[in-house]
């Protein structure tokens, strides 16, 4: 078995600390598009029989089953990444915003600190104006030690308030080089 090295620490430590405040939160329901970044979360999350996992070919698709899940009394959280959100603006506005559903949304951060990929780097810098147009809360992670607080509180919130929220995992955290493909 190799070393593990700094970076894998870190990874350890942020996934960690995702799954555990999504299990004191009750979010048990996790349709996914695969994501290199998110890969260590998404294994460790099949490995645990707390989650239900659902593999999605499109993030609308993830959304639809997220909201599905909220009528039927379970909360879900949608994991992806930065060009998957770039399909959403519809399903937001018409689905999830205007029926108050607290759809939950992990994206992975692409297009910035030197991506190469400008198809990246275009939909990084619209992710945010969306949300903020549509009046969605959204927190970006970037440091471990603020990661428990920020998952946590932006999943009450939501919860509380009935809207939807998306945590934004930043490169700063994830460790990940930047232009990796899917």
């Amino acid at each position: 078995m190799a070393p593990q090295t700094k970076d894998d620490e870190t990874t350890a430590a942020w996934v960690g600390i995702v799954i555990d405040t999504l299990k004191a939160n009750k979010v048990e329901f996790v349709p996914y598009v695969p994501d290199k970044v998110l890969a260590p979360l998404i294994r460790q999350m099949a490995q645990d029989p707390f989650f239900t996992l659902l593999p999605v070919a499109r993030e609308e698709e993830g959304l639809g089953i997220v909201a599905g899940a909220w009528m039927a009394g379970k909360r879900g959280i949608v994991l992806m990444q930065t060009s998957g959100f770039a399909t959403l603006p519809n399903v937001l506005a018409s689905l999830i915003v205007c029926y108050q559903i607290p759809a939950l949304m992990l994206v992975s951060e692409r297009g910035t600190m030197g991506d190469h990929q400008l198809g990246q780097a275009l939909v990084c810098r619209t992710l945010r104006p969306i949300l903020e147009t549509l009046g969605i809360e959204h927190h970006t992670v970037q440091r471990l030690d603020e990661a428990e607080f920020i998952v946590d509180r932006t999943i009450r919130q939501a919860i509380a308030t009935q809207a939807p929220a998306c945590l934004i995992l930043s490169p700063l955290l994830t460790n990940r080089p930047q232009g990796g493909a899917r």
